[in-house]
């Protein structure tokens, strides 16, 4: 008889609130006693969260939103919009996000950073400016589904281009380390240095073009990446496209993924930071630390999922049309092997951190079939299953 399996339904029921969901959506939380938690409190807050407060802005401490979006944004007086910052404790100290909206026919204040920042364009169409102390500037359009980075330290401004409704983005910066590390604030936002390796002034900065190398496409613009040609990557299962991504010669990382109608990928975990975003479909996640039971995530366009670090998670198509996703990550901590292949890609069986199918409980099958049969739809997993069998190292226990 097949183990039983706890499935925990997360739904808009379940609303995610700013200031009291540090444990909302976590499984069997850690909580001590007040006096113990006293002795820390102190290192509760940090550069980082301080600067936010006082930009005037929530950090909304979650792992799931149901809608980018709708999420709720207040007045950025700074910036000039409005925004929101979304950070779970199991990622704020390597890497965050922010939603940030332009008003309709407005634009954003001029900054720089001495921080990488990652934008996708979740409504809207505009442009942005990009310069720096040397004079070079490059302005470039951008619509829904344009994908994007910033140069570290160059100066930048948003402009809506309707003026009939605001433009609505979603970035990832690793600005937490970088304000974490000076905690100066005048330092981060104001130093006059140009990167002259990173940005240059080129004519072409912005084009929308890349050199591919493997699966890495090395470019700094995407006009369109909801409709972007991905590249095979069965590693994966369920007979995936993948590609990923460097952008504005960072050090952060971003991927797309997309799998069929009716197929789900295969589990697997890695280290803090990614911030999942759903470009097209409907399905949804499992996600679980190990050892306890998973719950279920229900995701459509727009929805983001942040796992924490070393929990696995699974994505599940039960759409009509194929699932991509976008992932937004600072990869602080490179758990990859010898040979560079990142373990999340590489077999449980020889040492890496990705369930094969042929490992996974039989209840995950079950809720895939139940979910698709609510849509007259049945799994078209049996390609996948075969396909995998082809190259399945043994059992650990048997290669013992």
């Amino acid at each position: 008889m097949a183990a039983r399996i706890t499935i925990t339904m997360i739904t808009d029921r379940n609303r995610v609130r700013a200031k009291s969901n540090e444990d909302i959506q976590m499984t069997k939380d850690a909580i001590v006693s007040d006096e113990m938690a006293k002795k820390f409190a102190t290192e509760k807050e940090s550069p980082y969260t301080n600067w936010v407060r006082n930009e005037g802005l929530e950090i909304i401490s979650a792992h799931y939103i149901k809608n980018l979006h709708t999420v709720e944004l207040k007045p950025w007086a700074r910036r000039g919009g409005n925004g929101v910052y979304i950070n779970h404790e199991a990622s704020r100290t390597s890497n965050d996000c922010y939603v940030c909206e332009i008003p309709a026919g407005g634009k954003l204040a001029p900054q720089r950073q001495l921080f990488e920042e990652m934008i996708y364009v979740l409504d809207g169409r505009g442009s942005t400016t990009v310069w720096n102390d040397a004079g070079s500037r490059i302005t470039f359009e951008w619509n829904k589904g344009s994908l994007f980075a910033i140069p570290i330290n160059c100066w930048h401004q948003h402009f809506n281009g309707q003026g009939s409704a605001p433009a609505r983005y979603v970035a990832v910066t690793n600005g937490p380390s970088v304000l974490n590390l000076y905690d100066d604030v005048d330092f981060v936002f104001n130093t006059e240095y140009d990167f002259k390796k990173r940005f240059s002034g080129e004519p072409d900065y912005f084009a929308n073009k890349g050199e591919q190398k493997g699966l890495l496409l090395d470019t700094n613009f995407v006009a369109d990446a909801i409709n972007l040609p991905l590249i095979s990557a069965k590693e994966r299962g369920a007979g995936g496209g993948h590609i990923r991504f460097n952008m504005a010669k960072g050090s952060m990382n971003s991927h797309i993924s997309q799998f069929p109608v009716a197929t789900y990928k295969k589990a697997h975990c890695h280290g803090p930071g990614a911030h999942v975003i759903v470009m097209s479909g409907e399905g949804y996640t499992l996600m679980w630390p190990e050892g306890e039971e998973p719950k279920r995530y229900e995701w459509q366009e727009g929805s983001m999922i942040v796992p924490p670090n070393l929990w696995f998670h699974q994505h599940f198509n039960t759409g009509t049309t194929p699932g991509r996703y976008l992932a937004f990550k600072h990869e602080v901590v490179s758990i990859r092997n010898a040979q560079g292949v990142p373990k999340a890609w590489i077999s449980q069986r020889i040492g890496g951190d990705q369930i094969d199918y042929a490992d996974e409980k039989p209840l995950v099958r079950q809720l895939f079939t139940e979910a698709l049969a609510k849509h007259n739809m049945t799994p078209r997993m049996e390609e996948a299953y075969k396909a995998e069998l082809a190259d399945l190292p043994p059992p650990r226990h048997a290669a013992a």
